[in-house]
């Protein structure tokens, strides 16, 4: 019935447990005896392929275990719907331990999977995934986000905790609109916060990477006023800062976003400079990350403040992690401490390269 095991995603203060199933059933999950449910108020849902179930990230960080419930369904009727015994596959989980984190950066894979799976195997051990947009090449069609749990599959097995965040890519073809419903999101929403361990994170989501009005998109976008929301989205993280990135027990702050807006790309990239302004000024004054963390560049570097296309005033080092070769794939493992944040690439033939640390 499991298509592959499932994903646990880490949104705001709850673990998304999705899972990819292969014929119409029901699904909740058992975690210390409570039952959580993919449920639409109240109602089992069973026209998807594709379950998630909430469960608070306290409750399963002390578990350290769930089990997935499975009933097939033989046929949904108004009165008296059949089916099949009920199935249970149970799964140990680790959450992310308090310091030296171990974590993997995949962006840009465009549906490879061998490639970023070997290059992430050639880090080694890891405690969490950040898969950070274009993981598929558009989502034209559903089966495209077979590629995003193929990933987590091989890679985490359903035991550990995963970032993910969209791209531009993303956002285009028939299935583009239904993201939300194949992805973690927050009620909805591709941008929110996450705390895992000492870790407080920030995902916020560029959308498309040229104007609204670019002919490419045929009148079917409004990124930019997806933008806005996020800017407020962002002075209300700031009101909260004691809830947030100034709670008890952090000890890394860091930014995830898939386009790397604190720098001023060439046309017709340019977009947005004021809002990017904006953005990195309020992470500058407020937020004062430990790192941003960035794909979208098909490049492998770490940029320091005041670098030569630091135009916005850059809050703090800005790493781009993936670089999806003609040959192979590369992409960028960190080991997040209390005091040090190392980064190094690694490729799919298992080369090591470009180690850097950040002092916080």
């Amino acid at each position: 019935m499991l298509k592959t095991p499932p994903a646990v995603f880490a949104v705001e203060k709850e673990y998304q447990i999705m899972v990819q199933t292969t014929a119409p059933c029901l699904v909740f999950a058992r975690v210390r005896g409570e039952e959580y449910f993919d449920d639409s108020n109240g109602i089992l849902r069973s026209l998807q392929d594709i379950h998630r179930v909430q469960v608070p990230m306290e409750e399963l960080d002390e578990a350290k275990e769930y089990t997935l419930c499975v009933r097939p369904l033989i046929e949904r009727k108004p009165y008296f719907t059949t089916t099949e015994p009920l199935r249970e596959y149970r799964f140990s989980f680790r959450p992310v331990p308090n310091e030296n984190v171990r974590a993997y950066h995949i962006s840009d894979a465009h549906n490879d999977i061998l490639g970023p799976v070997a290059a992430a195997k050639a880090f080694g051990h890891i405690d969490l995934l950040i898969l950070n947009g274009d993981v598929i090449d558009h989502s034209g069609d559903p089966s495209k986000f077979d590629n995003v749990y193929e990933i987590c599959a091989q890679l985490t097995g359903g035991q550990i905790p995963v970032i993910f965040s969209r791209g531009n890519h993303d956002m285009r073809g028939n299935f583009a609109e239904k993201f939300a419903d194949y992805t973690p999101s927050a009620q909805g929403k591709t941008y929110y916060s996450f705390r895992l361990g000492g870790i407080w994170g920030l995902l916020l989501d560029c959308g498309e990477d040229k104007p609204d009005s670019h002919d490419a998109y045929g009148h079917t976008i409004c990124c930019h006023a997806f933008r806005r929301r996020q800017t407020r989205f962002l002075k209300e993280i700031i009101k909260n800062a004691q809830d947030e990135y100034l709670a008890p027990g952090v000890h890394t702050r860091m930014v995830i976003s898939h386009n790397p807006f604190t720098e001023i790309l060439e046309s017709p990239f340019d977009i947005e400079q004021d809002l990017y302004d904006e953005w990195t000024a309020l992470l500058r004054e407020h937020v004062k990350p430990h790192l941003i963390l960035c794909g979208h560049m098909h490049a492998l570097e770490v940029r320091l403040p005041g670098h030569e296309k630091d135009h916005h005033g850059q809050p703090c080092p800005v790493v781009i992690g993936a670089d999806p070769r003609q040959e192979g794939y590369a992409g960028c493992g960190l080991v997040l401490g209390k005091e040090k944040i190392d980064t190094v690439f690694t490729d799919s033939t298992g080369a090591a390269f470009g180690q850097a640390r950040l002092e916080k």
